[in-house]
């Protein structure tokens, strides 16, 4: 799909990975709307780049309806939804506490499992009415998961769990879609320059970027942006998870 002038939608747009895609989108000649809870700063992201700001908390299906539906009112309905919106929780399973506290592990599973099932769903509704284009492709739909999905370490039980769900849904949304031209993708990234990582100690960093085969250094999330550009323009490419990590294979610790 040729980008241009086609309407987006992105999730986690307000910073990170979703900031860097929906730069991307805008400056390829897309229509986007822009997705995040933090408002003001969405705003800021959406005004810098032409884009629309529908602030939306993507675990609550009233929420992300009223985003999109903002988004198509204003744009049409997109043909292109890429899913970045994403929270990282570390605890062991059982830790000096006692067990994890479930609360915890749901909010993760929330955020970035369902939120993910969440717009993907509720974009793809819209997607599958729309007229055909070339090789009668309706629409697009990129998801992210993590190399957590599946090699999650000490400590990553609910965000590998979560990550391994988006991963999980890939292949049999995909499979629905297809009769009606809609592709399902998912990209699962390294160690990433965004605010997720961002916090993390120094030796922290080394020791994962130590375990990278290159280039050793975090990703640019305009790598991530340039991959989703190049799911959209590639028609071949559905049903399956690209991993963007410099060839790193995670430890248990």
């Amino acid at each position: 799909m040729n980008v241009k002038g086609q309407a987006a939608v992105v999730t986690g747009a307000a910073s990170g990975l979703g900031r860097a895609t929906a730069t991307a989108l805008a400056a390829a000649g897309a229509k986007v709307t822009l997705l995040d809870l933090n408002a003001d700063k969405l705003a800021a992201v959406a005004e810098e780049i032409g884009g629309l700001a529908a602030a939306c908390d993507v675990t609550d299906a009233a929420s992300v309806k009223e985003a999109i539906a903002k988004g198509r009112e204003a744009h049409g309905p997109a043909r292109i939804a890429v899913n970045c919106a994403g929270v990282v929780h570390g605890a062991r399973i059982v830790g000096k506490e006692g067990a994890m506290d479930l609360g915890a592990f749901s909010r993760v599973i929330q955020i970035n499992l369902i939120g993910t099932f969440n717009v993907m769903s509720q974009a793809a509704a819209d997607m599958l009415a729309l007229d055909p284009l070339e090789d009668g492709e309706r629409g697009v739909i990129v998801n992210t998961t993590s190399v957590a999905a599946f090699e999650g370490q000490f400590g990553q039980a609910a965000y590998s769990a979560s990550k391994g769900g988006v991963a999980s849904l890939t292949l049999p949304a995909a499979r629905e879609f297809a009769p009606k031209g809609v592709r399902v993708m998912c990209i699962a990234p390294g160690i990433f320059e965004t605010p997720m990582f961002g916090g993390l100690p120094q030796d922290v960093l080394d020791a994962l970027l130590a375990k990278t085969l290159y280039p050793k250094r975090l990703g640019k999330p305009e790598e991530y942006a340039e991959l989703v550009l190049s799911i959209c323009g590639n028609r071949m490419l559905n049903g399956t998870v690209i991993r963007l990590d410099g060839a790193i294979r995670l430890e248990p610790r």
